[in-house]
This record gives C-alpha cells, structure tokens and sequence, in this order.
C-alpha cells in the first residue's frame, strides 16, 4: 500500500494542520469473493474514485469499472480505491457488492473540498500506475483501464488521460435550460443500451467544457489522469489550498502541473473517455461560477490558469460511436489553425 512519496515542491502539499480530517477515517477493506483469489499479486493498475453523496450514481460509476465491463483486462489486474468524503449515507454495501478488487475508506468529518480525499485515496493505492477520477459521478468507456496500461508503456514520464463528457445533449451547466435532470438521465440510460456496449455513451453525451476544444485542442483539466505512483510522488498530489466546494479549479491546476513536469509527455486515449452522470455538483449547477473558482486559482497560483498546450501523443481505437467526436474535433482544430475559431 505504501505512501505517496514526498515532494519538497512549495506549494504542492497542505500544511500539517490542514489535514486534521484524516483522523477521523474509517478504513473498510473490502474483498469480493466474485473474483477468482483477487489478492493473489500486486494489482498493475489502482484507480481511485471519490465521492460524496452520490448514493445514485456511485453503482452505474463502479458498473462502468467493473471487471465485467472494461475491456482488455483481468479483474486482478487493477484494483479500484473508494475515497467517501463525507457522504451522508456511507457508501459500504455499495462498494461491497462490487465484482473484483476494491477497498474504502471514510472521511468523516470531512472537508467541503474533495482534495484531501484524492490525496488520501492516491496514499493507499498499491499499484505502480495509478488513475484519479475526483468525481465519483463519472462513467468509465469500456477500454479505458486496458489503455491507460498500454499508454503508461509508452514512454518515461507518460501523463495519461481520455476526453470528458456530459451525458445528455448539453452541458450540465446548462441543464436546467432544457429541463434536464436526474429522471431525465435515468431514462436516457435506461434506453440507451450502456451496459451492454459502454461506447453507447459516446452518443447520448456531450463534450465537458474541459474537452470542448476537441481531441486535438488543449483539454482543461483531466477527469481520468493516470500517472506513475513516482510521478504523482513529484507533484505532491493535489493542492489541498483548494477549500472551494468541489475543489474549484484543484483538477485543473493538478493536470496543468503534471503536463508541465520535466519529461512529462501526454497521452490521449482515442475512443476513451469518462461520462458524468447529472447529480448537482457544485461546478455544473452553477453554485460556483468559473469567475469565482479562477479568483480562488489566482489567490493561490498568483496567476490566471491557462490550458497546458502540451502536444499530445494519441492511443487507441475508435469505435464506430466516437467517429463523429473525432470529425467534429478535426473541424475545430482545422478552425483554429485557420483562425477561425479559438
């Protein structure tokens, strides 16, 4: 399990006393008797999940991760680390009942920010590849673990990541404009056949605003990075001076950082990517604006974020569900290179 390594970067960790939450936490080791000895060896891959609150969305998310639906991988493979900070009703059984290696832990109290929470989950990942989904709303693609193995091959310092979409034709920042909610969402899944094809996504969704430049312009931030254990040992994590609810712009400035690491080279998953489900977050209901979570970024960066324009390398296949993304992201970059569009 080991802990992260340390980093003497400034800035990168929270101080001592920020971190008074952690001894609180509740560790539930979780074993799934559905998996053929899943402790046998050390997992290749740990992804950590955290969540709060998302008693509805937390089992589609885990169904997504799931050895019976992700692709091109063994159930003893990976290993998926449930961060609960805080949530209302403990997620326990949820994560119990899922079909392959999976633990959690508890925050409680709990911070409003789900920083701490990723750092915790980042410490007790046993693998040497380790992925980050901070918002525990988020479907998986069928392919993404199996590619974030072949990517992290690819190179010394590899920073891995998929696009990101909103599930339904807009935004969820512009949900409520259309009458789109939770019961509208569940239908949509509902009819769209996900669980048997999980590229079914790709057509009932969205690209986030991170991913609205396209595949082949800069992504925001990332909502599936994966990165070396060594690596996220070199950031430090996440900033855990992002206090806002729902972290404000802590994603974005982990992904900016990590693209700007010595030797970092970005890998995009082509035909990948992750899905969020409508549950009322503090960013896409609009309870932050973008204006106030870039105001707390400048009192902590002491500078505007900007998107890294690293380059990236591109992996994968494309599914038949993906191939509009893809001619849509070739317009846009087209467009932009033409000045046409930004």
């Amino acid at each position: 399990m080991g802990a992260l390594p340390t980093t003497t970067a400034p800035s990168t960790r929270a101080r001592a006393g920020d971190r008074s939450t952690r001894r609180e936490l509740l560790v539930v080791p979780l074993r799934c008797d559905a998996v053929d000895d899943p402790t046998a060896g050390e997992p290749r891959l740990s992804v950590v999940v955290v969540v709060h609150d998302m008693a509805r969305e937390l089992p589609r998310t885990l169904r997504s991760l799931s050895p019976g639906h992700q692709i091109g991988i063994g159930a003893a493979d990976y290993e998926v680390v449930v961060v609960d900070n805080g949530s209302a009703r403990p997620v326990d059984e949820l994560v119990r009942a899922f079909p392959g290696r999976a633990r959690l832990e508890r925050l409680d109290p709990a911070p409003p920010s789900p920083v701490v929470a990723a750092n915790r989950g980042l410490e007790l990942a046993a693998a040497p590849l380790v992925g980050l989904v901070i918002d525990g709303a988020r479907l998986a693609s069928p392919g993404l673990l199996a590619g974030a193995l072949r990517a992290a091959a690819l190179c010394d310092r590899p920073v891995i990541t998929a696009p990101a979409f909103h599930l339904g034709e807009v935004t969820h920042m512009r949900a409520a404009e259309v009458g789109y909610d939770s019961a509208a969402e569940d239908r949509l899944l509902e009819a769209s056949g996900w669980e048997g094809d999980g590229y079914r996504l790709f057509e009932v969704s969205t690209p986030a605003g991170s991913s609205g430049r396209g595949l082949f312009g800069p992504m925001g931030e990332s909502s599936s990075l994966f990165l070396q254990r060594e690596t996220w040992g070199a950031l430090g994590g996440l900033d855990e001076r992002f206090q806002l609810p729902a972290g404000g712009l802590a994603n974005h400035d982990l992904y900016l950082r990590a693209c700007l690491l010595d030797g970092a080279e970005l890998v995009v998953l082509l035909g990948e990517g992750t899905f969020h489900q409508h549950h009322g977050g503090a960013a896409t209901s609009r309870r932050f604006t973008w204006d106030e979570m870039h105001e707390d970024y400048v009192a902590i960066r002491g500078e505007a974020h900007r998107p890294p324009s690293t380059e990236p390398l591109y992996l994968g296949r494309v599914p038949d569900a993906v191939l509009p993304f893809v001619e849509r992201s070739a317009r846009q970059a087209i467009d932009r290179r033409a000045g046409r569009d930004r």
